[in-house]
């Protein structure tokens, strides 16, 4: 069987050694196209709209889980302004003559100052900060030399948290929650592989049994209108009475009707094929798919545990359940941390300059002899906490919830493969009994046809033995069909349907 291989951006294609690729190619309008199980499920899984559109999912997370990973992306920051300041000041004037009065003198200052800084925090929980300022201050005032100066700092700033926020905070669990979240894509993306494909298997077994349907229905018309023709000649020469034609021409009608409602059977199951395969039905609705395969039932024997334990460990939904249990469980570790006090490690450390210019401010930067340091502590407890207390209690009965819908889901995953199970052991049986049925039919009406052929049998009889075959032959092919289609049910509920085909979907 072909082996495909997924990548997290799109679900590629790779076919197993020695295997032609399919495509979406199909026959002209109105002509046959023969299809082995092994094309139908490559058709699919390329180009079946469930699985096109599912395959996105764990693009999206994926794309999702990188964007909050933003949130240890430093931010730079710069600013420049320029300031201009005119103060009038009142100031004693004496004029020559000895006379004091008071004038307004403005006082004019400009200042160019520049900011930067580039902050953040890292997966520890560290935030940090290291910022430069400079400012250029030019002093004039009428009667007074104009004044300049440069000051500034450059330095870096920390914080540490020791309690709340260190072992997780924000970021760190949006960050957890969206791998979680990855994961349960792609859980998502191959339980739709497994639903697909176990459809797939489904409609090529139900197309199978349509045309051997029609073929039993087609013989059953062959034989009722072989009677109704003997018959008519045994009444030409008078050996059988008009009324008992009647009988024949119902019988016929009959398997007409029958024959008819089988055809109608097998287009609805092409159709149901076609929709399975195909991303463009318009080029497929004429299409005749012609199954190269042939139903078969060859036993096989499982053991209940095994199965159990293939359930339990494959099965994508249950992996799902497993991995909301634990987006919970992420939930909860960060709720228990934020019930903690704010204790925090501070400290900064840097360089002052100044100068008549910048330059001179830049040149002790550079110089580092003036230099400026802090550490220390700060802690703030909460007097209350309630909103903290209070969702904690929530998120743990959440997560009670959740588990308790694990378990449940568990136990529905063992009932529901010991039933199939079960039944794939009874379907095994009935296909056994349907064919003695069938082979008892086959004798009964022959021997009832050479009797009737001298005259020791009536025409009743042969048409209801006639029917029984039609039955018994119909039964057999459905207990055939339903015990390939049980078997895939049976994988599907194990959740190794890709496993059992050969399918492997590797995520990267």
């Amino acid at each position: 069987m072909n082996r495909i291989y997924a990548a997290p951006i799109l679900l590629a294609v790779t076919l197993g050694a020695g295997a032609q690729p399919s495509t979406n190619a199909v026959a002209s309008p109105d002509q046959s196209r023969p299809v082995s199980l092994k094309d139908c499920i490559q058709l699919a899984l390329t180009h079946n709209f469930d699985v096109r559109i599912q395959r996105f999912n764990p693009v999206i997370e994926f794309n999702a889980l990188r964007a909050d990973y933003g949130g240890y992306d430093p931010s730079l920051t710069v600013s420049g302004k320029a300031s201009h300041n005119n103060v009038g000041q009142w100031t004693q004037v004496t004029s020559t003559n000895g006379v004091s009065s008071y004038v307004v003198v403005p006082q004019i200052s400009d200042v160019d100052a520049f900011n930067s800084a580039v902050g953040g925090s890292t997966p520890w929980g560290l935030q940090y900060n290291l910022s430069g300022d400079v400012a250029q201050t030019e002093f004039n005032s009428p009667g007074s030399p104009a004044s300049e100066n440069a000051s500034g700092q450059i330095g870096a700033s920390v914080t540490q948290p020791l309690l709340k926020n260190f072992w997780i905070d924000t970021t760190r669990m949006t960050i957890q929650v969206a791998k979680n979240r990855l994961r349960y894509s792609e859980q998502g993306l191959r339980l739709q592989l497994i639903t697909t494909v176990a459809a797939v298997q489904t409609a090529y077994d139900e197309l199978i049994y349509a045309q051997e349907n029609v073929k039993v229905q087609q013989e059953a018309l062959t034989l009722a209108q072989t009677q109704l023709d003997q018959d008519r000649q045994r009444v030409v020469v008078g050996s059988l009475a008009p009324l008992d034609v009647q009988q024949d021409e119902a019988q016929a009608a009959s398997s007409q009707a029958s024959l008819i409602a089988a055809r109608n059977t097998l287009s609805v199951d092409q159709n149901t094929l076609k929709n399975l395969l195909t991303d463009d039905y318009a080029h497929w609705y004429k299409t005749n798919l012609q199954p190269t395969e042939t139903l078969s039932a060859v036993l096989q024997l499982f053991d209940l545990q095994d199965c159990w334990g293939k359930g339990l460990t494959k099965r994508p939904d249950l992996l799902q359940a497993r991995l909301n249990a634990d987006q919970q469980g992420i939930t909860l570790k960060f709720d228990r941390n934020q019930l903690y006090p704010e204790l925090d490690l501070q400290a900064t450390y840097g360089y002052n300059g100044s100068g008549h210019v910048y330059s001179g401010a830049f040149d002790q930067y550079a110089e580092a002899d003036h230099p400026y340091y802090s550490y220390g502590a700060s802690i703030s407890i909460p007097l209350d906490n309630t909103r903290a207390r209070n969702t904690l209690k929530a998120d743990k009965a959440t997560f009670e919830q959740e588990l308790l819908t694990l378990k449940q889901l568990e136990q529905t995953v063992m009932v529901g493969i010991e039933n199939a199970v079960q039944q794939v052991a009874s379907d095994y049986e009935g296909v056994q009994a349907s064919k003695q049925a069938r082979i008892y039919a086959e004798a009964a009406l022959d021997a009832e046809q050479k009797k009737y052929s001298v005259g020791k049998s009536t025409t009743f009889t042969v048409l209801q033995l006639q029917s029984t075959l039609t039955t018994d032959r119909g039964a057999e092919i459905r207990s055939i069909a339903n015990y390939n289609e049980d078997l895939a049910k049976l994988a599907q509920q194990e959740g190794t349907t890709l496993d059992e085909l050969n399918i492997n979907l590797e995520l990267q």
